[in-house]
């Protein structure tokens, strides 16, 4: 795995045994060309990081800052060793589980990505589903700003209170869900 474009262009990045499905260098490249010039100085909110390839991304691809935030400490761990090793200024790494840092968390971010284990069998938590049902990511983008979720393809994009689906492409066994908040009148 590798750091695709930008400052940090071709530098392979480490992916922690506890990610058992990191976001493949094909879904970052489609996710990066669809986001564009989003992308520039853009404050990026990397859930469910993993590696870190997303904001690693980003942040080579000129993002001002990415958190990026995972609960394993290993995926912290691996995380961190990658921002070192790409010399990428901006970016935190944060070891703690989603939904409670979005409840303490203040800051707000032109791009937040989540990529959450799939959906695997009847019963699993839909976690982006979870997220666009409560406040929680709204209070934390800008207007403007999008919400990038991976999901498994046989997974239907799930509906949110207060958000439309701006688009969904499927690569593979891999759904991109982008999501932009509703603006109230």
């Amino acid at each position: 795995m590798r750091i695709i474009a930008g400052k940090a262009g071709r530098l392979a990045i480490q992916v922690p045994s506890a990610v058992a499905r990191p976001t493949t260098d094909f879904v970052r490249q489609a996710v990066f060309s669809i986001l564009g010039e989003r992308v520039d100085n853009a404050r990026v909110l990397d859930l469910f990081a993993g590696s870190g390839a997303l904001g690693l991304e980003a942040l080579s691809r000129g993002a001002a800052s990415c958190v990026f935030v995972d609960e394993h400490r290993q995926a912290a761990t691996v995380i961190a060793t990658n921002l070192a090793k790409s010399r990428l200024p901006g970016g935190r790494v944060l070891r703690a589980e989603v939904t409670a840092f979005l409840r303490r968390d203040a800051a707000t971010y032109d791009l937040i990505f989540a990529d959450p284990p799939y959906l695997k069998q009847p019963g699993d938590r839909d976690v982006i589903g979870a997220l666009l049902a409560g406040d929680l990511l709204h209070r934390r983008l800008v207007p403007g700003g999008w919400f990038i979720a991976e999901v498994a393809t046989h997974q239907p994009s799930p509906p949110g209170a207060g958000w439309t689906l701006v688009d969904r492409r499927e690569y593979g066994s891999t759904a991109i869900l982008l999501y932009a908040p509703l603006i109230s009148a």
